[in-house]
């Protein structure tokens, strides 16, 4: 019980300060390394099996900072660099503008308003699987969609809940958090994204298409809400538009080669990534005529892009690990598991519990990374000890950190959409949440009926 209540203190320690601002990736790595050490002076041993120890508790607690650095930064880390710098690589050359702009135009002939909305929402569902950044992609929203909505009179608070949603619902195969999801259930990345988590993600956005319609048009006429009418300002586009097809290379090349669906030919992740790269390049030499020097100087922004997510994601993915050990090593986890047999919790109610935990954390720290990060280490040492399957307690997770970030106050999407639509942020999400939580549910009925519970 002594561990339980050293884990619990640390993990509210934890989520206080990341809640008051200071760095994540700082917090979980100071807790972790504080967790390994105490587990040593509590008798705990402090590596892994796999790892050899120095001969020196402080310095084996440190080791294993170092093990989680070759660990990730050269395997799952590398995956994530590569696609944050594809991804920042098309935003450079315009690409993901010429997407956002064709997918507007079909908007412009509809003519009811909460119609509209449903079809918007869709729309910027779609536009989340060439925009992986929630952030990135509520501000192209905003400063496209939403002038459109509103001229068709959906109002104000409406159509920026509409911008920040379409990343509460993860649906592309290759984004960070899905690849991880991946590894921790023990899955191909083609067979874990495709066959387990899109049929879910499509319910859910689904059932949250239809909570928005009602609940909107419900809050419009009861706050009697003014709908406003704007002018409609053409996006300046760059790019041609056949640079539209650019930002979905990845997720053609993961349907099309990371799996036996070309026979003889089978790419991983990491050569499907390049090769979009390079071809992307190769598109851009041809339509800047040739030009090498504009070329390579454009391709800057991908190298730019692969740093800005080691620095922002994989170093956060590293702390998240140190702590997860950390928390496991002090035998936390154990006496969370005896406590649950105790209380004859079975796999749903932990599924529940563990599902819970996540849109808490991703509420408190309007981040949809951080908490699964640090949530998702447990969920297979968890699924083995009660025999199980890991992707029953995982795929949950994953969509309820995104969920949880949509409806907290302090996120960057929210802070970002209100900010730019003048309004508080709170109006924007007293609009998200019924829609949040009916998918919510869906994920975890969805995840209950075509997901298996045991291994």
């Amino acid at each position: 019980m002594t561990e339980l209540l050293i884990g619990l203190v640390i993990t509210i320690a934890v989520g206080y300060y990341i809640v008051k601002g200071y760095n994540a990736a700082g917090v979980l790595l100071t807790a972790g390394i504080s967790l390994l050490i105490i587990a040593g002076l509590l008798g705990h041993s402090v590596l892994p099996a796999t790892v050899t120890s120095t001969g020196n508790l402080l310095t084996d607690s440190l080791e294993y900072v170092k093990y989680m650095l070759q660990n990730r930064g050269g395997g799952l880390g590398l995956q994530i660099m590569l696609l944050c710098g594809f991804a920042s690589y098309m935003t450079h050359i315009g690409a993901n503008n010429v997407v956002v702009k064709q997918f507007s135009k079909p908007l412009s002939f509809i003519k009811s308003p909460y119609v509209l909305l449903v079809a918007a929402y869709i729309v910027a569902c779609l536009m989340s699987l060439a925009v992986s950044s929630a952030t990135g992609l509520g501000v192209l929203l905003m400063a496209t969609l939403f002038p459109m909505m509103t001229a068709m009179g959906i109002s104000r608070p409406a159509a920026a809940a509409v911008c920040a949603s379409p990343a509460a619902i993860i649906l592309s195969p290759t984004s960070g958090d899905v690849i991880v999801a991946a590894e921790k259930s023990g899955l191909p990345l083609h067979v874990f994204a495709v066959e387990t988590v899109l049929p879910v993600s499509i319910c859910a956005i689904i059932v949250m298409a239809v909570a928005a319609f009602f609940w909107n048009k419900y809050l419009d006429k009861k706050d009697n809400t003014p709908m406003e009418r704007v002018d409609i300002s053409e996006m300046e586009v760059n790019a041609p538009a056949y640079y539209s097809i650019l930002p979905f290379m990845p997720i053609i090349g993961v349907f099309l080669f990371n799996g036996e669906t070309i026979p003889g030919l089978t790419l991983d992740i990491y050569t499907i990534v390049i090769v979009s790269i390079t071809l992307g390049a190769l598109v851009d030499f041809l339509t800047n005529r040739l030009n090498g020097k504009v070329t390579l100087s454009n391709l800057e922004s991908c190298y730019a892009g692969m740093g800005d997510a080691f620095k922002g994601v994989v170093m956060l993915l590293v702390a998240a690990g140190v702590f997860a050990q950390g928390l496991m090593t002090v035998g936390t986890i154990d006496n969370l598991i005896a406590l649950a047999d105790k209380a004859g919790a079975g796999g749903f109610a932990l599924m529940l519990l563990l599902t819970a935990l996540t849109v808490a954390a991703a509420i408190a720290t309007g981040s949809g990374n951080a908490p699964f990060y640090a949530f998702v280490e447990l969920a297979p040492q968890l699924a083995g000890k009660l025999g199980l399957s890991p992707a029953f307690l995982i795929i949950p997770m994953l969509q309820a950190s995104n969920l949880g970030r949509t409806i907290s106050p302090v996120s960057g999407v929210i802070v970002a959409t209100s900010g730019m639509a003048k309004i508080n942020p709170f109006d924007v999400v007293k609009r998200t949440v019924v829609p949040v939580i009916c998918g919510l549910i869906t994920v975890i009925i969805g995840t209950f009926v075509l997901v298996p519970m045991y291994v």
